[in-house]
């Protein structure tokens, strides 16, 4: 029997990507494990592996092709033995694309077998669940959600054993011949609330009427860049933001610096590691949430989510915009554990390798715009996320200690947070205990 392969949701808000290359052919033999594609989201390039043995009957999307619905039919497999010809122009249509949920995908997707659908009744969404941290949806493969809806069986109640605990075919097998299964509610889940969208303001073409024809050029807006106007303006319009500055002496903290890089272990006629500051403000931001646990939340409309770790997002340039590779459990690491994490999920974000759980989540934000030159500035929370810390320039000032004028080297920092949980005494006391290890950084080694 054919089996379909769709384009896979690589990330929970997912609705579409870009098939940027084929590794195999039509004709070609495959096994499990095997990757077929590589397909390009707005933050990573990421490979979508065979999980069936076959063969290629047919490319449905051609390389190169943008904009390719999550569950759409991308590609037929003939199974062992099967007529590829008559696999080819047998397979069945693509699924509905599926709805959003809470919990990411692997890196590496596999491809889920399908039977060629049996009529043109599209999929059903994920039917609503009360596991932690899932939202109001079940994380299940298309085929686990048809194959249950046919049994009757609630896929709620059904135990997940694939990637994250998401529902595949096995999983629905094992519910109906173990007699474990429920029957489906009859009554449909309530729909999901809109999302946020951006407000339209001028249309483009009122905009380009101010502008003298010839004298510019039009870009179009890529995947990573409408996503991340897409999250500001959610962020902004649903989140009652409230600022907090202080400024954090570094003497002390550059002094410690460059001892304990001094003091690196050499590998390889290289130094086991290289400390930088933005190394230690991740390690002091995430001491701080451990020290002022009801800083370190998440927003829900019916519960405050309490972080057992600081898991420290770190904001990183890369071409086209930005994303937040995730330093996990940050209080519990060494600062030369940070570095050298810092510097591999660094290079791989920029080389857009990163694997969707090493930037999805996290519990707070550090933006660090001081080796820009800039003195301060203030950060928009990522949700969800609380809070976010802005990282100015160290510079040289000129301050008053007892009595007398001195020179330091100070740095600003700003905190934004999520006033509906992170109020203003709140957030000045997990910035206060920021500055305390900041100027004593000898605590962060203890």
């Amino acid at each position: 029997m054919p089996i379909n392969i769709t384009m896979p949701a690589l990330s929970p808000t997912m609705e579409e990507g870009n098939l940027s290359k084929w590794l195999v052919k039509e004709g070609d033999t495959v096994k499990s494990g095997d990757v077929l594609a590589e397909i390009e989201t707005d933050k990573a390039t990421m490979e979508v592996e065979a999980i069936d043995e076959g063969t290629v009957a047919k490319i449905v999307v051609p390389a190169g092709t943008e904009g390719v619905k999550v569950n759409a039919l991308i590609a037929i497999l003939a199974a062992d033995g099967e007529d590829v010809k008559a696999a080819a122009s047998g397979g069945g249509a693509a699924a509905a694309p599926a709805t959003a949920s809470k919990i990411a995908e692997p890196s590496t997707v596999k491809a889920e077998t399908a039977q060629p659908a049996q009529t043109s009744t599209p999929v059903s969404a994920p039917a609503a669940t009360s596991a932690p941290n899932s939202g109001n949806r079940v994380f299940s493969s298309p085929l686990a959600r048809r194959l249950a809806k046919e049994a009757g069986v609630d896929i709620s109640a059904v135990s997940g054993s694939g990637p994250h605990g998401r529902v595949v075919k096995s999983d629905i097998e094992a519910a109906v011949s173990g007699g474990t299964a429920k029957a489906a509610p009859s009554v449909a889940p309530a729909a999901a609330p809109a999302p946020v969208s951006a407000p339209k303001g001028a249309s483009e073409e009122a905009v380009l009427k101010l502008f003298e024809p010839g004298s510019y050029e039009l870009v179009p807006h890529d995947g990573m860049r409408k996503t991340i106007a897409k999250r500001l303006v959610e962020s902004k319009q649903t989140i009652p933001h409230f600022y907090v500055t202080v400024d954090c002496e570094l003497d002390a903290l550059l002094a410690l610096r460059a001892q304990l890089n001094d003091a690196a272990p050499r590998k390889d006629s290289a130094p086991a590691y290289k400390l930088s500051v933005n190394d230690m403000i991740i390690k002091a931001m995430a001491l701080a949430l451990r020290d002022v646990p009801d800083a370190n939340v998440s927003w829900t409309e019916n519960n405050m989510v309490k972080h057992k770790h600081a898991d420290v997002g770190v904001a990183v340039s890369i071409p086209g915009g930005l994303i937040t590779p995730i330093i996990r459990n940050a209080e519990l690491k060494t600062l030369s554990a940070i570095s050298n994490e810092m510097k591999d999920l660094g290079k791989r974000a920029k080389d857009r390798k990163l694997k969707p759980e090493e930037y999805q989540g996290g519990t707070t934000s550090v933006s660090n715009m001081g080796m820009m030159g800039v003195k301060d500035f203030a950060a928009v929370i990522n949700p969800p996320h609380a809070t976010i810390l802005a990282v100015g320039a160290g510079e040289q000032r000129v301050i008053v200690k007892k009595g007398e004028m001195a020179i330091a080297t100070v740095m600003s920092v700003t905190l934004s947070t999520d006033h509906r949980c992170v109020d203003g005494a709140l957030g000045a006391t997990l910035l206060a205990a920021f500055k305390g290890y900041i100027e004593n950084p000898m605590g962060m080694l203890v």
